[in-house]
């Protein structure tokens, strides 16, 4: 499983053990849950989208992305090493 899937399948079930589903991420935001889905796989960016996903999640965007935000570059993210 690719490094991006993998990060995308850590999304999904956090934002499962609160309840919430992409779906709801993309009613939120008026978009279509394929938005989202890309988004989070990696495939396209949206700030708009990574900050409504960071924030269902209680943190920043540039924790669950580190690779999209280098100016964070050595700070602490919630990717598996």
């Amino acid at each position: 499983m690719s490094k991006p899937h993998q990060q995308h399948e850590r999304i999904k079930s956090a934002l499962a053990l609160r309840g919430i589903s992409l779906s709801d991420i993309a009613r939120q935001l008026q978009v279509a849950p394929s938005t989202v889905t890309i988004v989070s796989k990696g495939d396209r960016r949206s700030r708009r989208i990574e900050a409504a996903l960071a924030a269902a999640l209680g943190c920043d965007a540039w924790m669950l992305w580190p690779e999209r935000y280098p100016e964070r570059k050595g700070a602490t993210s919630m990717q598996a090493t």
